[in-house]
Order: structure tokens, then C-alpha cells, then sequence
């Protein structure tokens, strides 16, 4: 089976996938109700996004608001989600909720498009000042959390805060990652001197490419004891070579987001643990928050959702299960 039927295994979402996929290809304006408001997401066809989707769609049948599910099928098409955002601003809807795909090639048309409506942003930043209100997790902190999960998970293995780690980044230039990143590298130098970064790589936003990188990183540094791998598509990437090369004892891996393969990484040793975020929340606030907008209430300019370390020994804890297993 491969990596992406992996990603897609979780509830069956095959079917909403399509849903979402088929949305982009129809008018915003054939939405219209009394109230639309289209969510506009990185990549339709994964869990994580799939969550956020889902938060919406609730958000829109609570509040009585129309809610297209917009989204290209892969992180790294920009243009795509540039059109997407251009083709629902031209239907006139009352606002418009989108997780950028990359900070600087969104920064102008989101600019544009909230000169015709209220833009409100989720997960993702852009090179922008339009945004209405912005929904995300600290992801510097995450990044920071990441770090001392994967020095306690060394420590635990080995005794000693200290040996060589490496960073896989999914894609260059996306708001969120380079947060993490800089969070992740930041606590490292200033908390634990003995770790040492030898590799900070980026990756082309497949799982066969963090794959590919992870082994050959495996190869190169018979001395790794540890990874970060800043998204989901990396974490599955990286999860698989550990497992299949049988390191778990050996080299700790934090990923961040949550799906059944990383989950199935976590149980087995494979990852020693998951920033996990809470994309549920992020796509039903983001709905409600734009709602507010569109009706001239005032809301907050930034609004932190959240972040969590999740490991084999608090996944089955109340709090943690939710975030692991959403309500879709």
C-alpha cells in the first residue's frame, strides 16, 4: 500500500476528498445562499486538512452559514490555491477563510482579495496585513515544544542530553514550517548545548522524498539519534524508514500532526512522539470568527489554538484521544 492510500485510510475520506476537489472546480457563487463563506485549505486530500474541513462544516451547520470546501490536492500547487482564492472572492461571498500555502507568493492576492472581502486566516501566514483575524498555533512554540520532546526522548534512551539531530522541513517557504523550524532550532541553542544539528533539510512536500531523505541520512550519520520532521507528510515519510530499518531504540523522531500511519509509528516505537495541534478547532473558529467580521463585531487580531506533545505513554489520556481521534 502505498504512503498516500496510507493518508487516506483514516474514516474513508476518499469520498469527502473528492467532494472538496469537485468544489474548486464550481463558482463560489453557486454556493449562494443568505451567507457564504468559503474555507479555502493547502491540500484537500489529507487527514489533517480533512479535519480542518470537517470543524468547518460543522461551524457552518451550527451558525446556518453556506461553507464551500475549496483546496488544491497537494501543498506545493500555489498557483492553484491563488486561482481558488480568486475564483471564490469573484462570488462575492460575505468572507473568505484560508490557510496560505506559502508566505510570499500569497502575500499580494490575499491583499487583493480583502479589498472585496473580509479575509480571515488559519494555520498558515502570509506576507499580508489584511487579515481580518489570524487562527493558528504558535508555531515557534511548537517548534519549541518539538525540541524538548525529542532531547527527552535522547535522554531517555541514552542517558544524556546530548548527540547529533537533524530537521526535515516538508517545503521551503511555507509560514508554518519555517516557524517550527526556528522555534525547533532556536530552543536547541539555547537550552541544550550538547545537541548538535549536522542536517537541516527540505524536502519537496511528498513522503517518499522524506522517505528518501531519512535513509539516506541514516547512511551518511552513523551517529543520529535524533529527528524532527516538521509536518505530517514528513513525519510519515521519516516514521517509515525508521520502522522499516528497525531504529527506533536507536534514533527518536518528533513529528508534527497526527493520521492513523504516524499514530500505528507512535504505538511501535517508530516515533517517539507528535506536536499535535488542534485543526478541528481552527476550521469551526475560523468560520465563526469570519461570520463575526461579515457582520461588523469586533474580534481578535490573533488567536493562538494551540499545541500539545503527544507520546506512547499520555495518548490514551481524555484530552489527548480528542486530538488524536476528532470527531469528523
Amino acid at each position: 500500500m502505498t504512503i498516500m492510500k496510507h493518508i487516506l485510510s483514516r474514516r474513508a475520506f476518499t469520498s469527502l476528498a473528492g467532494a472538496a476537489v469537485l468544489a474548486t472546480m464550481m463558482p463560489a457563487a453557486s454556493f449562494a445562499q443568505d451567507v457564504t463563506i468559503p474555507i479555502i485549505v493547502k491540500d484537500t486530500t489529507s487527514f489533517y486538512w480533512q479535519i480542518v474541513l470537517a470543524g468547518a462544516r460543522a461551524a457552518g451547520k451550527d451558525l446556518g452559514v453556506n461553507v464551500p470546501e475549496l483546496g488544491a490536492q497537494s501543498e506545493s500547487d500555489v498557483n492553484g490555491q491563488i486561482s481558488i482564492l480568486e475564483n471564490a472572492v469573484a462570488g462575492k461571498p460575505a468572507a473568505v477563510v484560508i490557510s496560505p500555502t506559502e508566505f510570499k507568493a500569497l502575500g499580494q492576492p490575499i491583499d487583493e482579495a480583502a479589498k472585496a472581502v473580509p479575509v480571515i486566516g488559519i494555520d498558515s501566514g502570509a506576507d499580508s496585513k489584511a487579515f481580518s483575524s489570524f487562527l493558528t498555533t504558535d508555531n515557534v512554540q511548537g517548534g519549541r515544544i518539538a525540541a524538548d520532546g525529542l532531547v527527552a526522548a535522547i535522554k531517555e534512551a541514552t542517558g544524556k542530553e546530548e548527540g547529533e539531530v537533524a530537521i526535515i522541513t516538508s517545503l521551503p517557504g511555507a509560514g508554518s514550517l519555517e516557524q517550527r523550524r526556528e522555534g525547533f532550532l532556536d530552543q536547541l541553542k539555547t537550552k541544550y548545548p550538547g545537541i548538535k544539528v549536522i542536517a537541516d533539510k527540505y524536502a519537496d512536500g511528498q513522503a517518499t522524498t522524506g522517505l528518501n531523505i531519512m535513509t539516506d541520512l541514516i547512511t551518511a550519520n552513523p551517529n543520529l539519534v535524533g529527528v524532527f520532521a516538521s509536518n505530517l507528510i514528513m513525519a510519515q515519510g521519516v516514521g517509515q524508514a525508521i520502522s522499516e530499518n528497525n531504529l527506533g531504540e536507536k534514533i527518536k523522531v518528533i513529528g508534527f500532526d497526527s493520521d492513523d500511519k504516524t499514530v500505528a509509528f507512535l504505538k511501535d516505537g517508530a516515533l517517539a512522539g507528535l506536536v499535535v495541534q488542534d485543526p478541528y478547532r481552527m476550521g469551526y473558529d475560523g468560520v465563526k470568527t469570519a461570520l463575526a467580521v461579515s457582520k461588523g463585531e469586533k474580534v481578535e487580531a490573533n488567536v493562538d489554538t494551540g499545541a500539545n506533545l503527544v507520546t506512547k505513554a499520555n495518548m490514551s489520556e481524555p484530552k489527548i484521544d480528542a486530538l488524536l481521534n476528532p470527531k469528523i
